[in-house]
């Protein structure tokens, strides 16, 4: 069969050869050859030799078919191949072929076979529900409803187009939903319709690249990176993929790289709007966000608070890196004693980011600041779970001791002194509170007034004898329990006023039952 090829494209080649020589006058020798040729060119041999080739094509067509039947595709795809070749204006061919190409996943050269089938043969019925089926598998819904209904005009009962057709009219109701959920910021929605159509439409990379975006914006990072990666194996040249990847990267604060990708995808895509504003926002951010930590190194804590300030403004989407921003400024409000303000930035930080340590370790440490003990003994367990480190430990059990400490008596609080106050400071501090509360002094106040008065004046004496001690004091300080640690802790208040007062000219006490709860007699000397 192929000499009779050869022979045929020999025998055009000569015919042109024999026109080119009768008009130039040829010698004798020349004729004689083109009598020859002229002898060779029987119409009969021609069609002869046309209908060789189409049983040539019918055998390969036929070792198509037994390797499609053993799911062979690619060998059934080269002989279905090789059928075209030789009879290119054969509906069944393409269709054949076509029907391969969709078994082998590769449905934009499986549409183009289709849709040439259908060129060739406008009622190939076949050809119209593989181009339709087609249409599908690639997301174009509205194209494959008009070839189904070709279809249904052909054979008004194919169940399988009737099936189809109810396919594309559930893609199309969820590309209209996407779209509606997409304005509405309602990711999660997106993700939801694109699933469903992508059951239909599973070639889809519209649909995918539009899932995989989704992902990336509610902060599931690996699972967009998947889907993208798996667009890029097929096609690298994907500028939406690109772009995904690069916003994974973007929004896990991997901004030089997420740069890199959406420079890719606006060489593959010039007009990729998307991906001009993302680079744009990634090296504002990362600028403004080295700006302000510049500033904070060199100790203008002013200016680093407003220049993280302005770098949360840029993309309130990128969740990663707008956390950090938060933590940053928050260390900057702490140096500024804007405690209250760094405690909220952290809170902002971790409703961002429920697994950023750092900022969980900076609001602890502002609550023990402010003295919020229980709030800090909650970060730091949060923080001890996550990382059992001998330092995350010890922080925590600090934080364990002041909210003990917090819990009993302050004695501190009691004399109104400061914790690091001397010694004299705190003599002073006794004498004044214990002539403000002596039982005495109140015996013309109500029952109440002086029961109460008369509990504070124990009081001070209490923390006097604590605090006078250097030996209670330091374990005072160090947050034992003082009464379970058998310290002596039986004291009159009395007594220690009169040894305190007491002297020439100082103050004498007499008890008598008629002044009231206590029995103190507070005379001036």
């Amino acid at each position: 069969m192929g000499i009779l090829r050869t022979a045929a494209e020999g025998g055009a080649e000569g015919s042109m050869k024999g026109t080119h020589a009768s008009s130039h006058s040829p010698p004798l020798y020349s004729k004689m050859a083109t009598v020859d040729f002229d002898s060779s060119a029987d119409p009969e041999m021609d069609l002869t030799s046309d209908e060789e080739l189409e049983r040539e094509a019918e055998g390969f067509k036929e070792q198509g078919n037994a390797y499609y039947v053993k799911k062979d595709y690619p060998e059934a795809f080269n002989f279905y191949t090789k059928a075209i070749d030789l009879c290119p204006k054969n509906a069944s061919y393409y269709g054949n072929r076509a029907a391969t190409l969709m078994m082998l996943s590769r449905y934009r050269e499986a549409l183009e076979d289709s849709q040439q089938a259908v060129r060739l043969d406008e009622s190939f019925m076949k050809g119209h529900m593989r181009e339709g089926k087609c249409h599908l598998l690639l997301g174009n819904a509205m194209a494959a409803s008009r070839c189904l209904q070709r279809v249904l005009e052909l054979e008004l009962d194919n169940s399988q187009a009737q099936q189809e057709l109810k396919n594309a009219e559930s893609i199309l109701e969820y590309e209209r939903m996407a779209e509606i959920s997409f304005e509405k910021r309602d990711f999660r929605m997106v993700v939801f319709c694109m699933d469903r159509a992508l059951e239909s439409a599973s070639a889809c990379h519209r649909f995918k690249v539009l899932k995989a975006e989704c992902l990336a914006l509610l902060g599931r990072y690996p699972e967009a990176q998947s889907v993208a990666s798996d667009i890029l194996r097929m096609d690298s040249t994907n500028g939406d993929a690109l772009y995904v990847r690069g916003l994974c990267l973007y929004y896990e604060d991997c901004i030089d790289k997420a740069v890199q990708f959406f420079v890719q995808a606006l060489r593959m895509a010039p007009d990729h709007e998307k991906a001009r504003l993302a680079c744009r926002n990634a090296k504002a951010l990362k600028a403004k966000k080295e700006e302000g930590n510049k500033a904070f190194k060199d100790g203008s804590y002013e200016e680093a608070y407003d220049l993280y300030s302005e770098a949360l403004t840029i993309d309130p989407n990128n969740i990663k890196t707008n956390a950090k921003l938060y933590c940053n400024r928050a260390t900057v409000g702490s140096k500024l004693n804007k405690l209250e303000q760094a405690i909220e930035d952290c809170t902002k930080a971790i409703k961002l980011d429920e697994t950023y340590i750092k900022a969980y370790l900076r609001r602890a440490q502002c609550y023990m600041d402010t003295e919020q003990y229980e709030e800090a003994v909650r970060d730091y367990e949060k923080v001890y779970q996550t990382e059992k480190t001998k330092e995350h430990k010890n922080l925590l059990k600090n934080a364990q001791l002041e909210l003990k400490k917090s819990k009993r008596k302050d004695y501190y609080k009691v004399l109104g002194v400061d914790k690091n106050a001397t010694e004299d400071e705190i003599k002073k501090a006794y004498r004044k509170r214990a002539l403000m509360h002596h039982p005495d002094r109140h015996s013309g106040a109500s029952a109440e007034v002086q029961k109460e008065e008369e509990k504070k004046f124990k009081e001070v004496g209490e923390a006097f004898t604590v605090l006078s001690d250097p030996k209670k004091k330091s374990r005072y300080d160090s947050g034992h329990d003082l009464e379970d640690d058998d310290m002596n802790m039986d004291f009159d208040a009395n007594n220690i006023f009169k040894a305190f007062f007491g002297g020439p000219g100082g103050f004498s006490f007499e008890g008598n039952s008629s002044s009231g709860p206590g029995n103190f007699f507070f005379q001036f000397g």
